[in-house]
């Protein structure tokens, strides 16, 4: 017995884990699979399986240091806190490298930079997940930022209309007359994602959202709004808000009977909001349906999060319908605010749809929905555009998926002949009233007249959605649909995943056809060289998608079947224009101009603008442009010399026009990205490709 205890109680022996010590800096394949790389280039594992080695320098390096407690504590609640806050700052190099490679698979989706990664939404189950270093600029030795907050209801409702209304018009016009923006002036130090501190605590849901978006924008007297630490500063508070407001809709729509007498609650009436409305001529009990409004499109542009954003929309929708909205025809001082409840809730149903390339969840001409639209006093017909470009947008998206499904099939497309024409004829004449000049109402008692610059900014933001369901409309038959962004924007198909997007549409065909002979103007594509008349390509007479872009893979040509109703250059074409509308634009929208007061320093730079529910477009519009700056390209290059004089002018006045074009939009999504940070996954793509394609250009 002896024995065994002595046996039982002695030290084992201590194994050493290698026998020689770890290369300091690792490949990103070997950091990705989390095995141990030998640090030569190229490394035995990567030689082995015959891929490519590649190495990031590593961040890591010095001994760990402890947080500093405040206060001391106990032995047992230092083990505790411990082992409730682990230390992952030793895995978060490979852990950076392992997002950098699975980054698609986790794409929340439209290509939107995604600011959420929560331990649930781990790719590998057991591994902690961690944020990115989103941070723009480093931080400066100055440890202090400004924050755009404000201290009263009326300046939260002052900054809505200065910052939102434009683009967003959620609430009736103005009452008041505007009154100089005047964010607070609090420097905040400490770190960027320290709690927030609230000089003010907006009372309403609806005020909380606005400030969400508010917080985003840069304060005038920030001396480095793009500074790490401005940027963390104004995405904590942002959130902030946002959770805030989220928790006062979640409380309101509770019932005390819920929990105290759950058998009476089906029959109790929901207790009226007892709470000063934010606007005069808006019922509060509104407030909380338009804050999951805003809050939809937060989620959307700010944290890449499709998936909350519709069901935000959702939440709104369903309170909607619950308050009879869809369906509201009374006459007095609050049907303004009500119209525009319901038609921006179907706007942001519609939209959600639209950026998740889903089915609509609701009947888009539901004949159920009887509400009047709004009224803009300087435009009678404003909201009406806007609501019908939503719907043809949504149509077109879905004319995608259903044209894809046709393609695999090719049962089912005399069907998709007769959409395609539909969808043009429609998209047409809602362009064709968009155009006519807006004609004035002459009822006074609708509002002032100071929404005349909504008013135009809603019909611009209609025309950029409508060109833009031109060109998916289109898209297909001008350009196969050939992927040139690296990952996956609205529905373009995404250029890291040759295998599986289109082999189950086609086998054996070989990629897009080399165009010939190619005339190009500003205003002209007419002489694309036409297809075959069976509309096949065959190996012989195409060449390789690579000919168009060297560095995408090869992708099949999209085989159209007899009898298309739209020739590859009638598509380009049309595809052509409306992207180069869509680039102007974009450019002739309005920026936010809010009265100044004298001791704030307004930045020479123009201020972003907010609510981008149509950031999709400017996707569509930058691949129309790409598309066809390519084709030209190769046309003048392959091009016989006799003929290269002859079309070299047109074809560098199209050029010129096409790098015009997408340098407008990259102003454009530059300016979005000020604020909402989730757009710039989208910048970057445009950015990349635009530099790819213009390498001595400045922009």
């Amino acid at each position: 017995m002896d024995a065994f205890h002595e046996g039982f109680s002695a030290p084992r022996p201590v194994r050493k884990k290698f026998a020689k010590p770890p290369v300091k800096v690792a490949c990103l394949p070997c950091r990705a699979s989390r095995t141990r790389c030998g640090g030569q280039e190229p490394c035995s594992n990567c030689l082995a399986k015959g891929r490519k080695c590649s190495y990031l320098p590593s961040k890591r390096g010095g001994p760990r240091k402890k947080k500093q407690r405040l206060s001391p504590s106990p032995d047992g609640e230092d083990q505790q806190n411990e082992a409730r806050f682990p230390d992952v700052s030793a895995d978060f190099d490979e852990a950076s490298g392992m997002f950098s490679q699975i980054d698609d698979l986790s794409l929340p989706g439209a290509g939107l930079r995604h600011l959420d990664f929560s331990q649930a939404n781990s790719v590998f189950p057991g591994f902690p997940s961690i944020p990115l270093d989103l941070s723009p600029l480093p931080m400066s030795n100055n440890a202090q930022s400004l924050v755009r907050l404000y201290g009263s209801e009326l300046a939260i409702l002052n900054a809505y209309y200065d910052f939102i209304h434009l683009y967003f018009p959620i609430l009736p016009p103005r009452v008041t007359p505007p009154s100089p923006d005047q964010p607070l002036h609090c420097p905040l130090s400490g770190s960027g994602n320290s709690e927030p501190l609230m000089v003010y605590r907006p009372r309403s849901p609806l005020s909380l959202a606005i400030s969400a978006v508010l917080a985003l924008i840069p304060h005038p007297d920030d001396p480095e709004p793009a500074s790490n630490l401005s940027v963390l500063r104004r995405r904590t508070y942002a959130h902030t808000f946002a959770q805030l407001a989220n928790s006062i809709i979640e409380a309101e729509s509770d019932l005390d009977l819920s929990t105290t007498d759950p058998s009476q609650a089906l029959s109790t009436p929901r207790p009226p909001v007892k709470r000063e409305r934010l606007h005069p001529r808006t019922p509060g009990d509104l407030e909380t349906l338009l804050a999951l409004l805003v809050l939809s499109v937060y989620e959307y542009s700010q944290r890449g999060n499709l998936l909350k954003m519709r069901y935000r929309a959702s939440q709104a929708l369903a309170l909607a319908l619950d308050k009879s909205l869809h369906c509201y025809t009374a006459e007095n001082q609050f049907s303004e605010a009500r119209r525009r409840a319901w038609w921006m809730t179907y706007y942001c149903v519609i939209q959600g749809s639209i950026v998740s390339t889903t089915p609509p969840t609701i009947i888009i001409n539901d004949p159920q929905f009887t509400t009047p639209y709004p009224r803009f006093a300087s435009d009678a017909e404003g909201w009406s555009i806007l609501i019908q470009a939503q719907q043809v947008l949504v149509s077109a998206t879905q004319f995608i998926a259903e044209l894809n499904n046709g393609l695999s099939s090719q049962s089912t497309m005399h069907y998709m002949f007769e959409r395609m024409q539909q969808l043009d004829s429609w998209t047409n004449s809602v362009l064709s009233q968009a155009e006519v000049l807006p004609i004035p109402l002459q009822d006074n008692d609708i509002g002032d007249c100071h929404e005349s610059t909504t008013a135009r900014s809603i019909r611009s933001i209609a025309h950029i959605k409508l060109s833009s369901a031109q060109i998916k409309t289109h898209r297909f038959r001008a350009f196969s649909d050939i992927p040139i962004f690296i990952k996956k924007h609205c529905d373009l198909t995404a250029a890291t995943n040759p295998g599986s997007i289109q082999d189950n549409k086609i086998q054996g065909l070989s990629s897009a056809h080399q165009p010939h002979n190619i005339s190009c103007s500003c205003s002209s594509l007419d002489q694309f060289q036409r297809a075959s008349s069976a509309e096949y390509m065959t190996p012989s007479d195409s060449s390789t998608s690579s000919d168009i872009h060297p560095n995408i893979p090869q992708y099949p040509q999209i085989p159209f079947a007899p009898g298309f109703p739209y020739s590859p250059q009638q598509s380009a074409k049309i595809c052509l224009r409306a992207a180069l509308v869509i680039s102007r634009t974009f450019e002739s929208l309005p920026y936010p101009q809010p009265l100044t007061s004298s001791h704030h320093n307004r930045s020479p730079q123009r201020l972003p603008r907010t609510m981008p529910s149509f950031a999709c477009c400017l996707m569509q519009s930058s691949y129309a442009m790409f598309m066809i700056f390519y084709k030209a390209s190769v046309a003048k290059q392959f091009s016989p010399s006799s003929e290269r004089d002859l079309m070299g002018d047109s074809t560098d006045r199209l050029i010129e026009e096409l790098r015009q074009g997408l340098e407008k939009i990259i102003v454009a999504v530059s300016n979005y990205s000020m604020a909402f940070e989730a757009l710039d996954g989208m910048r970057d793509e445009i950015q990349g490709a635009y530099q790819t394609a213009f390498p001595n250009a400045n922009i």
